[in-house]
């Protein structure tokens, strides 16, 4: 990705903005990316039974295990985690990935305890077991409306803003068109292989996420800041020094 300086009417001693164009090479690896992950869904689409409903929304309950906590990851890891909680962490410090380390425990409950309790009484769902355990189907539709709400409010949405955004200040494209192309692919392989397709493609992001975040690691520390010495007080002079405008432009303006 190269950096082209842009014009400023700063003295010559100021500050000087860098933007951050896409060349051919930058375009060519989004461009393969998102073919590769059309291509895995397709893939793994066609190989699906769906022609039953367990199948369908189950992947045919003959998933390995390592491609199920590759999905996990990468449900639970998105544009939200990178864009939001790795900012805030930068500037408030390792405390706010507290939740998500307490969260590792919960997990551990939840399949050590919880999942074999679920899977002995042959359901799939929170509102199913809820139903069983409770009789009625009003405790059934609360839950999956209440939870479809809250999935919609507070996490789709931000993981879909957070990705449109990147691809915002990335391509410089519009922030709709980028919310446009992220659900119409996401839609594709999801309605055209069901639970298979997400589970694969899921894996494919989850080791695009692990080996970029790496990256981003080493980058970020060792080349961008200065190397592994620096302490919290100088991360933060260097944080607070980048200030991200939202223009119709998209470049990084260092004061």
């Amino acid at each position: 990705m190269s950096q082209t300086p842009a014009s400023t009417e700063s003295p010559s001693n100021g500050p000087e903005e860098k933007n951050f164009a896409f060349e051919i090479p930058d375009i060519l690896v989004v461009v393969v990316y998102f073919i590769f992950v059309l291509a895995i869904g397709i893939w793994s689409s066609l190989r699906a039974s769906r022609g039953t409903v367990g199948g369908y929304f189950l992947a045919g309950r003959s998933m390995t295990w390592w491609p199920i906590g590759a999905s996990l990851m990468s449900s639970n890891v998105g544009s939200g985690l990178f864009i939001g909680l790795a900012g805030t962490g930068a500037a408030g410090g390792l405390a706010v990935g507290g939740f998500e380390w307490n969260a590792t425990w919960a997990l551990l409950v939840l399949g050590w305890i919880f999942v074999p309790v679920y899977i002995s009484s042959g359901v799939v769902t929170m509102p199913e077991y809820l139903r069983k355990r409770f009789g009625g189907q009003r405790i059934q539709i609360y839950l999956s409306v209440l939870s479809l709400i809250l999935y919609i409010f507070t996490k789709i949405s931000t993981d879909i803003f957070s990705g449109a955004l990147f691809i915002q200040v990335s391509l410089g494209w519009n922030l709709y068109l980028s919310t446009v192309i992220l659900l119409v692919v996401t839609a594709i392989y999801t309605i055209a292989g069901g639970l298979t397709a997400v589970i694969y493609t899921d894996a494919l992001q989850t080791v695009v996420m692990v080996l970029g975040a790496l990256v981003l690691m080493f980058i970020g520390k060792y080349l961008e800041i200065g190397g592994w010495g620096l302490g919290r007080g100088e991360i933060l002079m260097v944080y607070n020094a980048i200030e991200f405008t939202s223009q119709s432009s998209h470049f990084l303006r260092v004061n």
